[in-house]
């Protein structure tokens, strides 16, 4: 098989920050698997809003999973005020069982 094509996305500065310049082939796949999503997004008549906000919840989701639903530690990680992911957690209608799976399991399993 043929090495995998390259191919250079406008967005690829914006995901990849600490980049020198050379895009890696991470990258690359990063950015064709987003282009992939986005162009499905926009043929089935998702709105930018739409798209946003989901967007917004499962990477918030992940960031508060990934820090075992610590706040301080994803706002860290998400580079905003922990009041900001507090009012965008509310906002986004996410509940402390969607991220904490040991509260989403004593919820399953009540003690009678």
């Amino acid at each position: 098989m043929g090495e995998p094509l390259s191919v250079w996305y406008p967005w690829t500065q914006l995901l990849s920050p600490l980049s020198t310049g050379e895009s890696t082939l991470a990258d690359q796949n990063l950015n064709g698997r987003l282009f992939l999503i986005v162009d499905e997004l926009v043929r089935r008549g998702v709105t930018l809003e739409q798209a946003r906000r989901e967007f917004e919840r499962q990477f918030i989701l992940a960031s508060l999973q990934s820090n075992s639903g610590n706040f301080c530690r994803s706002a860290r990680s998400l580079g905003v005020h922990r009041n900001t992911l507090r009012n965008k957690v509310s906002t986004l209608g996410i509940h402390s069982e969607d991220y904490d799976r040991r509260r989403a399991q004593r919820r399953k399993d009540p003690v009678t």
